[in-house]
């Protein structure tokens, strides 16, 4: 787990380099030896990188070429002090809907990976030149073969014609992350977790090898093509990647195991949850909350939507959700005011919610959530992802094709009345802890609390007095329940039924005594 939780020290030196980096792309004056320099084309389809794929998986792992000492070994101030210089972006100056920015490797990104230009059913490898960079003046000379890509971003006209932004970056072992329009980067995925809170080490995969190809003027879609390699499994994947409020990703991903993968780990995301009003009293904070997601949100295969709410643990806790073909699933940032934080730098508020649909039968298996102990936002501490029951096994190919969807809201959201807010805490003038759940308004409901019958479960403790009421502060419905004996952990489960048919979401929660 520990290259998860230092991945956030990781993406926030990529935000210095970003915002070091935004010369608009149609800047003039642009030097005699502007763009990139390409290598000698050959005939480029995809299938060819899932034959490339699966010939890794049939030989030993070789690692992708490493980084020299003097790049691996910079200072977080000195890998600051060098940036893409926009004069060079893949693709400017061409009429085409996505351009291409690129990142050095070096300090955390310690592999050098192949980028390609894919253009006319053409591919020409992109060649890596420290010219194509600015630096600082403190910055150290270094030998141009020591480095080369760790990374690129992707730019297009997200709000505006004419105006490219980025919207999509890829860059650290299998990392990427998006945003929908007027959102801001928080949660990531990665092309496949392993072993991830299992026994032994977690192992993390690299894409090794990109394709980019060209778009045409106005194309709503652009694709990109990925290599992916570990010690333990090789894979090819197809990205195809809309952009716009809502950008969606459709991915095509075929495994190849060197070995049995029984702890394989499929769509996953990556994320921070540090406090909210689950948790508050835990920490000495100005702020009403921190967090890049703040639940789990599920549709499983009976129909079901779930929500968890998210928690920031004493020690590491593992959950698993059986289900067969599930709908969908994924981390959600639902606290969307910028009163919910009262941060004004960091903005919350804005981060996308990941929603993960599977496209096709995934069979049986489940949506595993981990949730590790932080006491500091530049931690990711939380995990989600599928899965399957039976292990993935070696010499076979294994395809997962599903959307991810990156957004404000998951399109799910508003099927039943959805849970705004989870609280708890000891009872005062009674024994007992009482939680208490708060929903959005929704058609569902009705207006009249004694319609409903709320159903709250516990497999530890004894569940005393319900109340389902108004509440007038937010125009929906609050629920609260009193937990009552001697209780180490429970698993609790509070339902909305009416009219003999649920009515909100499922709430799930793991009580943990401290």
């Amino acid at each position: 787990m520990t290259a998860d939780l230092s991945r956030r020290g990781l993406l926030s030196c990529l935000g210095g380099l970003a915002a070091l980096g935004l010369t608009p792309a149609w800047a003039e004056d642009v030097p005699e030896r502007a763009g990139m320099t390409l290598g000698p084309p050959a005939p480029f389809d995809p299938a060819q990188v899932i034959a490339r794929a699966r010939n890794l998986a049939a030989a030993p792992h070789v690692p992708p070429p490493p980084v020299s000492p003097e790049w691996l070994d910079l200072s977080f101030d000195d890998f600051r002090g060098i940036w893409f210089d926009t004069r060079h972006t893949l693709f400017r100056g061409k009429p085409g809907a996505v351009q291409a920015e690129f990142f050095p490797a070096g300090l955390y990104f310690p592999h050098k990976i192949g980028l390609n230009a894919v253009e006319g059913g053409q591919a020409r490898p992109i060649v890596f030149e420290l010219r194509t960079f600015d630096t600082t003046d403190r910055f150290p000379k270094l030998p141009e073969e020591g480095t080369g890509f760790a990374g690129f971003r992707l730019l297009g006209e997200l709000v505006a014609e004419d105006r490219f932004q980025e919207y999509a970056v890829f860059q650290g072992a299998s990392y990427f992350r998006a945003i929908g329009r007027e959102l801001a980067y928080g949660i990531s995925a990665r092309g496949l977790a392993l072993n991830t809170a299992a026994d032994g080490p977690e192992e993390f995969p690299v894409f090794r090898d990109f394709w980019i190809e060209a778009a045409e003027p106005g194309a709503p879609t652009v694709t990109v093509h990925a290599l992916m390699d570990s010690p333990s499994v090789a894979g090819a994947f197809t990205f195809r990647i809309s952009k716009g409020e809502t950008t969606v990703m459709e991915v095509a991903s075929h495994l190849f195991p060197r070995v049995d993968l029984p702890t394989a780990g499929i769509a996953p995301g990556t994320s921070m949850f540090l406090f909210s009003d689950i948790n508050r009293t835990r920490f000495d904070d100005f702020r009403e909350a921190v967090h890049d997601s703040d639940g789990l949100l599920m549709l499983n295969g009976a129909g079901e939507l779930l929500w968890r709410p998210l928690t920031n643990p004493a020690a590491v806790e593992v959950s698993a959700f059986s289900d067969r073909t599930p709908l969908g699933f994924g981390l959600m940032q639902r606290a969307r005011a910028p009163g919910d934080y009262n941060d004004l730098v960091a903005h919350y508020e804005r981060r996308p919610s990941l929603w993960v649909e599977p496209l096709g039968d995934w069979g049986p298996g489940a949506v595993m959530l981990v949730e590790i102990p932080t006491d500091k936002e530049i931690n990711d501490n939380i995990v989600a992802f599928w899965r399957p029951a039976e292990p993935l096994k070696a010499g076979q190919e294994h395809r997962f094709d599903y959307r991810l969807h990156w957004a404000a809201h998951a399109p799910v959201e508003g099927l039943a009345a959805p849970v705004t807010h989870s609280r708890t805490g000891a009872r005062v003038f009674e024994d007992g802890r009482i939680f208490t759940i708060d929903y959005a308004a929704h058609p569902a409901l009705g207006s009249d609390p004694a319609d409903i019958e709320a159903r709250v479960s516990t497999n530890q403790g004894e569940i005393a007095s319900p109340l389902l009421q108004q509440n007038p502060a937010t125009g929906g419905m609050r629920l609260d329940f009193t937990l009552k004996g001697e209780v180490s952990r429970a698993e609790l489960r509070a339902e909305l039924w009416r009219a003999g048919r649920p009515v909100a979401e499922v709430w799930l929660n793991r009580w943990v005594a401290p």
